[in-house]
């Protein structure tokens, strides 16, 4: 099996966990506003490095037509997006997994100056920081008996 297709698939189950929490997460968890790292917000975030760190370079990253700049970074005070706009996000972060990777040049830089390391390292370091914000959503969740399930691979 080719490196490409182990990163496309982790990519993928990765994205089916957060799109778990994210469907699974009642309204007074996604709009709480007493965590520093409010839910929507966690998830925008995951996605828009997930998005970002696919394409080649800074200069090749288009933005979500619903980006707000403001949101991109942790933490965040401005308007919420729903959970219907990030589903649709992540739906786009699901099809660049599949067109990014195919096309991707492992071996290369990372493309982007300040992650002196490899494509194929920051891919490892791409899905680390989706996961750990899965896992963050994750325990949210089970906090309130809401499971999000396992994928080992798509």
């Amino acid at each position: 099996m080719s490196t490409t297709i182990v990163i496309n698939s982790q990519f993928h189950a990765a994205l089916d966990m957060l799109e778990q929490a994210i469907a699974n997460c009642p309204d007074a968890i996604w709009y709480d506003t007493a965590p520093k790292n409010r839910a929507w917000h966690i998830v925008y975030h995951a996605l828009f490095y997930t998005h970002l760190y696919l394409q080649p370079t800074l200069d090749d990253f288009v933005p979500w037509a619903m980006h707000r700049e403001e949101a991109n970074r942790l933490p965040t005070t401005g308007e919420a997006y729903s959970q219907t706009d990030l589903l649709e996000y992540l739906a786009i972060c699901r099809a660049e997994v599949d067109r990014c990777t195919s096309e991707m040049d492992l071996d290369g830089a990372s493309g982007f100056h300040w992650l002196p390391f490899s494509k194929l390292e920051l891919q490892f370091y791409s899905l680390r920081h989706l996961m750990l914000h899965v896992g963050e959503l994750a325990e949210r969740l089970g906090a309130q008996g809401i499971d999000v399930d396992w994928r080992g691979q798509k």
